[in-house]
């Protein structure tokens, strides 16, 4: 059975791409930049890579600009919409449509996992970095770019008082979708915040090895790594 987040996204999948840079004024793509450049001087030309959550495919895309293009690159996302734009926007990826919780993939495969704005939408974000450990080859790279819980009072401001009003009304306007946009909204105010993901992440047993807000905390950027001795 479909899910009705998985419906919502196969039905914004057209215009996905272009509210994102819209509403965010472009800096989604500064915000991906940055996550990658994270990973400079980290992992090798040949490192084997995941987009989870990967929707259109624009993490990877990123990742092939920002640093030498991976050995293998798959994006992997639910909505057979999205993985449908990020085969037109580029045929140099594999795509598989899976569930985040339960990859198809052996243990210890990948050296870099991204995840942009992905976490979010899993209906146990515990379960994902489980599963995101899983598949991470020890000593490699999770990379979460997300807009969680407002934690500041900038955040608190924007996402508690802007965001309900525009975001609906924009993303309506363009994609047709209103409730789409909503849901973005509570989806965010409902999530964890930083500093609770963080910890989350080094009960699991990750290093956190840097934690950057974008945009006074509109969004965050998170690198992390599998410790060499996790299996």
């Amino acid at each position: 059975m479909v899910s009705p987040i998985r419906k919502m996204f196969d039905g914004i999948a057209h215009r996905y791409d272009f509210l994102n840079h819209a509403l965010s004024l472009f800096r989604d793509v500064a915000w991906r930049k940055a996550s990658c450049r994270m990973l400079r001087n980290k992992v090798p030309p040949s490192a084997n890579l995941l987009d989870l959550c990967g929707g259109t495919g624009d993490f990877a895309k990123t990742y092939a600009q920002e640093l030498e293009k991976p050995k293998c690159s798959v994006i992997g996302d639910f909505s057979y919409g999205m993985l449908y734009r990020s085969v037109l926007k580029s045929k140099e990826s594999f795509v598989v449509q899976m569930d985040a919780l339960k990859t198809p993939f052996p243990g210890a495969l990948f050296d870099v996992i991204l995840n942009g704005f992905g976490m979010r939408n899993l209906p146990d974000a515990s379960l994902g970095l489980d599963e995101v450990k899983r598949i991470l080859k020890p000593g490699g790279y999770f990379v979460t770019l997300e807009f969680f819980a407002p934690s500041n009072w900038f955040s608190r401001f924007f996402y508690n008082v802007l965001a309900p009003i525009f975001i609906p009304i924009v993303g309506a306007f363009f994609s047709g979708k209103k409730e789409a946009y909503e849901y973005l909204v509570r989806s965010v105010r409902g999530f964890l915040t930083i500093e609770n993901y963080v910890l989350l992440a080094q009960q699991k047993g990750f290093e956190v090895e840097e934690v950057k807000a974008c945009d006074f905390g509109i969004a965050y950027r998170v690198l992390m790594k599998k410790k060499e001795e996790s299996l």
